[in-house]
Order: structure tokens, then sequence, then C-alpha cells
């Protein structure tokens, strides 16, 4: 909380609202004050508190819904303050339907003084986290705009809407996805959204390690441990504490390191290698994965309660031949970076948008980050790029089936485009391709694009 932290004070009652501002103030909060709603909406609108206390209970109708009006107003601004609910006896009903629409806290008059300022003090030092978070979501953007989150399709939008919901809380999240698509973006996305997005984000690569040195790497181990082990080592978890760990490839994880961390998350301890005492941590975990951990469920080699424990929130991202005109987007992103990088701007011809949306894209962003970049360097001094310097290849279907293959992966690539185009609008996309209504729903079933 500093000594500038707007707060707005929504009071009819003169007197108590004189005694709260100087309470208030004294502990450094500039304080606005409104008697109704429309000076309530009229004072934010002008000056946009951190925090605003709303009494319930307002004029000119001294009903519940002159209060939740105001909540619902203040909760549809692009940066909505945090809000207290003061409610009178008898408002439990009222206030949980409050906290239902957006209300950060409560308090039941007559309001405590002490109580008052512990909430509000707490609200206050949310409300300057959250607005650090959005100041380094911006830095990172500025400083490498091609890992952006960037796209427009239905299913991407889904995905980053789930996650943006899951971010403030401590729940685990399991991104799912093919390689390529964004899992790792999306776990540091989640991260610098969260309430731990002053600590730190620890990633490691389950399968990038044998099962020996990943135990260690992720508990810690003693010194003299093993052979080898001639100094003690922390460990990602205690890197971690008071963070996030991503465990990228997770469904790489062998037995004994699942169990192993399954303990870890159940108790909130570790155990070094070669220690007898574990360590307590408070650690946030994301994980990802592109392998099917249903399957591994059935098959025996994953664990169904690690399983669970990972599987708080499940994100699917979709790859990249399911987004549709995403494709584009991402592609002269991905060019606006190049030509920091070599002092020279190039533009797609339409031959060469046409060749980025036709193809399959098995490698997801990666593969298309190259393409551009690719193009642009064989483009050199030419400012258009044309199909044949994105070194693509001849377009085929991700399973080598030969023409028919093809034809129905370009046909899902357009519908999955013109849904896109279309906001997911059905019947729109459908004259988009020239189809029924209800023959683009059997394309849609056809094709798994419901």
């Amino acid at each position: 909380m500093t000594e500038t932290t707007p707060l707005l004070w929504v009071e009819d009652d003169a007197a108590l609202r004189r005694l709260t501002r100087g309470l208030l103030r004294a502990e450094g909060f500039d304080v606005a004050e409104a008697e109704d709603a429309a000076s309530a909406l009229a004072s934010a609108r002008a000056r946009p508190p951190a925090v605003v206390l709303l009494d319930l209970m307002l004029p000119p109708t001294q009903s519940i819904d002159e209060g939740l009006g105001v909540l619902d107003a203040l909760m549809a601004s692009p940066s909505p303050p945090l809000v207290v609910v003061v409610t009178g006896a008898g408002g439990k009903a009222a206030a949980l339907e409050a906290v239902r629409r957006g209300a950060h806290d409560l308090l039941s008059k007559p309001v405590d003084p002490d109580v008052l300022l512990v909430v509000v003090k707490r609200a206050a030092a949310r409300a300057a986290l959250e607005a650090e978070v959005r100041a380094l979501r911006e830095q990172l953007a500025v400083a490498r705009p091609e890992d952006q989150m960037l796209g427009s399709s239905p299913p991407f939008r889904a995905a980053l809407d789930l996650a943006d919901r899951v971010a403030p809380t401590d729940l685990p999240v399991l991104l799912t996805g093919e390689n390529g698509t964004g899992k790792e973006l999306l776990a540091r996305r989640v991260h610098l959204a969260s309430r731990r997005a002053r600590g730190p984000l620890v990633s490691v690569n389950c399968g990038a390690l044998p099962p020996t040195l990943l135990e260690s790497t992720l508990f810690g181990h003693t010194k003299g441990a093993f052979t080898g082990a001639d100094r003690a080592r922390r460990g990602l978890f205690a890197e971690a504490d008071g963070g996030t760990l991503f465990l990228d490839e997770a469904g790489e994880l062998e037995p004994a390191t699942q169990v192993r961390l399954l303990r870890a998350l159940e108790r909130g301890e570790i155990l070094p290698v070669g220690a007898d005492r574990p360590i307590t941590v408070d650690v946030r975990l994301i994980s990802a994965t592109n392998r099917d951990l249903g399957s591994m469920l059935r098959e025996g080699s994953f664990r169904d309660d690690l399983y669970w424990r990972l599987r708080g929130v499940e994100i699917t991202l979709p790859p990249l031949r399911d987004r549709g005109e995403d494709v584009l987007l991402l592609a002269r992103s991905f060019l606006s970076a190049q030509e920091r990088l070599i002092g020279r701007r190039h533009e797609l011809s339409d031959a060469a948008a046409q060749a980025l949306l036709a193809h399959p894209w098995p490698g997801n962003l990666r593969e298309l980050r190259h393409a551009v970049q690719r193009g642009a360097v064989m483009a050199g001094a030419r400012p258009v790029i044309v199909p044949e310097d994105l070194g693509l290849g001849p377009t085929a279907a991700p399973d080598g089936e030969g023409l028919e293959a093809q034809v129905e992966a370009l046909e899902r690539r357009s519908i999955a485009a013109a849904l896109a185009a279309e906001g997911g609008n059905r019947s729109r996309a459908a004259r988009r391709l020239c189809l029924s209504r209800q023959g683009l729903l059997n394309k849609m079933a056809r094709y798994g694009l419901g």
C-alpha cells in the first residue's frame, strides 16, 4: 500500500463517511466519497480507484439491487478495482451474491475500525500486486513481442480465458497439447497473473534428464549423497519456493519420481536425496505434456493419484492447423521481430499467405517461426516474401496419406478459418464457405471441430 492509494467510499450515511474518511486518510489513503449510485460511478470514471468500499443499500431505492448495480458497473471496467462490500444485519444472501459477481471481500455493519483497516490494507496490497503484474506483462510484451499469446480463434481464446481465470488461484494447472503449441508461454502467462508473480518461475524438462539426475535436480541432495555429489544442492522445488515450478514433459516422469513428486505435493515438503529431514516448500505447480495421460493411466505407466494432483485445471492448447487465420497474425508478428534483428522490412505476398494457411504445421509455432525467419532471409533485398522463400515444400497432410488426405486436411483448415473469422457463428461461416448450415455441421462433426 502506497501513500497515494486511491480509494472510493460509497455510503449514504454522511456521518459514517466522515468518520471513516478520517481513519483511512490517517493511514495514507487518498479517499474520495460518494453518497449514491450515480455519484459513485461518476467518481470512478473521473478518478479510477484501486479499492472501493461499497455499501449495498444505496439511494434512491435503498435496495440491494442499487449496490449490486454499482458493483456490476465497476467489474465491467477495463481495470476493475478491488471492491469490499459493506452489508447490514441480515445481508448474508446479498453478500454472497456480491462475491459471486466479483466482490473481493466483505464487511458487516457496524464496522469495527480495526477490522476495516485490516481488510482495506489487504485489498490495497492485492491491488498494488495486480498493478505490478500488469506492468510486468507489458514489459514482457515490449521485450519479446514474438512471445505474446496472439490469436483470436475460438479454441485458442477459450484456452487463454480459462488460464486467466485460474491464474489468480493456487490451483495446479495441467497444460496439454502438441509440441510447439505454446505451453511454456502459457505457463509464464499464468505465473505473471498470479499472486506469486514477484516470486521465481523455475522450469525443468522432465524428459531431458535421466531419472536419478532429475530427482536430485527437483528435490536437491546432500553432500556425499551419491558418487560425484561433492557439495549440497538445493533443488528446483526449493528454488521455486514462493513462486511457480513448471514441469515440462511431465508425461516422461518415471514411476519412482512420480512417487516422490506426489509426496511433495501432498505434504508441501521435499526430502533431498541423502537427507533425513524434510524441507517445507510453498510452490504452485504447472505441468505440461504432449502425451495422453488418460491412456497412460489405463496402461498403468502413470499414477492416477498424481494425475489428479497435477490436473487441478486442465487447459488444452489447440494445434496451429486448427487456429485458422491466427497463422497469419502470428507470422506477421514473427516478421516484425525478424525486422528488428536484420534491419529490413518484409511483407507476405498473397500467395505466401495462402501457402501458410494451407500448410498443416506439424511443428506448430516453432515451425511457423522458422519458416517466416527463413522467408525473410531468402527474400533478402526483396520486400515481399513469396511461397518459395518459406521452404514449406508441397503441402501434405500430417499423416502423409496422399491426395485425398491433403484435400481433407485443406477442407478442415478452411472450415476452422471460416469459424474463426465469423467468431464461431456457424450460419455465417456456412455462408462464407458456400455450404448449407447442416452441411457445415456434418463436416464439423466429421473433422472433430465441434
